[in-house]
């Protein structure tokens, strides 16, 4: 776990990072990416990875579709976070710690 003042940065953080930036995600727009993401998983925390790509494109993410896996990371990473802290915030850990240039070792 990698510590940047109060925020940590934990190994599934860093790797559904990446998973974003191999889905085509431009590195500087991955906090904003994360933001839509959790909001749309507090509207529905059962939701689908399926329904999360349609509410991703509500809110116009159209050119994004994360897969199963990369889903699962996100949940997991809210999950662990506490997804109420992320209500009606933007994803802290990562926007102070964020590299856009090199987000895997933010």
């Amino acid at each position: 776990m990698v510590k940047k003042g109060n925020i940590e940065m934990t190994m599934v953080d860093r790797k559904l990072m990446l998973k974003l930036k191999e889905n085509g995600i431009e590195p500087a727009l991955i906090p904003g990416f994360i933001r839509s993401l959790a909001a749309a998983f507090l509207v529905n925390p059962s939701m689908s990875h399926y329904q999360a790509n349609e509410r991703l494109q509500y809110l116009g993410w159209y050119d994004v579709e994360i897969d199963y896996h990369t889903f699962q990371l996100a949940i997991t990473s809210f999950e662990t976070k506490g997804l109420n802290r992320l209500e009606y915030k933007s994803a802290p850990w990562f926007l102070k710690s964020f590299n856009a240039t090199n987000p895997s070792t933010a």
